[in-house]
């Protein structure tokens, strides 16, 4: 039996063929992100037989991911893993054949360049725009094809972006939306639905990318609706003002590194801390110090903390997420106390 017989269903697809195919087998994908969008992207990618795919995702598993989070089980839960790990766990007992990389990470400018640097394409399933213009920086640098998308209630976007040839993140959104002007998945939910007709989109274009990447992608950004059964499309086109990305080559969000950073997580109550590079603190130490203030588990993967109705997350590069803060301050006020700052 042929490597290829899996695939033959795909290879039917005159558009895809047995050389598109092997082209795929010979591709390397970074999907950043592991949630709603970043499971049903990772699964297509690994079903469809792209040869590496890197999955990158900053967080654990709750029980409310799980209505559209295709990947994730309630023992994942129980078992206390990132959404890295336990997805790459799936995927590799679908398809042997491709090679899954799970990184347990937040990407940030301090590591997004090794990240990203090393694969043909960048598919999008964030919650933020703040990472997705760090991924954008990162990839018209180093020019970097990338797909974005987005959903939120019943609707969402996409749109590929090929640096220097079509407009770049940054020309659609020159500045960071307010805080508190866009709405989340906590203030106004998100249909399932929506996240498979998104993630589907995403990786349509990246198989015809990785296919045929002579073929230049139409720079049009995709909207829809499942619940109306809206459809737009806007073709994208360069501003007449200097973009300060692809056009002014200033890296704002790529250049911001060291030091603490701190984000709120979309939907979570939560609250994201990330150490100096190079902060790693010992579980098993960690552990002997707090079981005296509260309840303590970990495992390889993270020390889990609850006291009082605050509890921590802690992952092994010293990224923090705290939960039960109602602010920035407050969270560091928490993370100081038990961790330290």
């Amino acid at each position: 039996m042929s490597e290829l017989d899996r695939y033959s269903r795909q290879t039917l697809l005159p558009e895809i063929g047995i050389a598109g195919q092997e082209r795929l087998l010979a591709s390397s994908v970074a999907v950043v992100g592991c949630g709603a969008l970043g499971t049903v992207i990772s699964s297509t990618l690994v079903r469809a037989g792209v040869g590496r795919v890197r999955i990158i995702d900053r967080d654990y598993i709750e029980l409310n991911n799980l209505q559209r989070q295709i990947l994730f089980d309630e023992e994942d839960i129980a078992r206390g893993l990132p959404k890295a790990i336990a997805a790459a766990e799936k995927l590799k007992k679908v398809n042997s054949q491709v090679e899954v990389e799970p990184v347990v990470a937040d990407v940030n400018p301090d590591n997004v360049e090794r990240l990203i640097g090393d694969v043909d394409l960048i598919l999008d399933g964030t919650d933020n725009f703040e990472t997705r213009l760090l991924i954008n920086d990162a990839c018209v640098k180093h020019t970097i094809p990338w797909i974005y998308g987005a959903v939120i209630s019943t609707y969402g976007m996409t749109m590929s972006i090929i640096p220097h040839q079509t407009p770049c993140f940054r020309c659609f959104l020159p500045e960071m939306p307010l805080p508190g002007s866009t709405p989340t998945c906590d203030t106004v939910g998100v249909l399932g639905a929506a996240v498979g007709v998104i993630a589907s989109l995403e990786v349509a274009q990246a198989l015809k990318f990785l296919t045929h990447p002579e073929e230049p992608l139409q720079s049009k950004l995709i909207y829809l609706d499942v619940w109306t059964g809206t459809w737009e499309e806007m073709q994208m086109r360069k501003n007449e003002t200097a973009c300060l990305t692809c056009d002014l080559g200033q890296y704002e969000f790529l250049e911001a590194k060291g030091g603490h950073r701190v984000i709120t997580l979309c939907g979570r109550d939560a609250v994201q801390i990330s150490p100096r590079a190079g902060v790693a603190p010992s579980f098993p130490r960690l552990a002997d110090r707090l079981r005296a203030v509260g309840e303590v588990h970990y495992n390889d993967f993270l020390l889990r903390f609850r006291a009082d109705r605050h509890e921590l997350t802690i992952f092994p590069d010293g990224r923090t997420i705290v939960k039960g803060v109602g602010d920035e301050a407050e969270a560091k006020t928490v993370y100081a106390r038990y961790v330290g700052l």
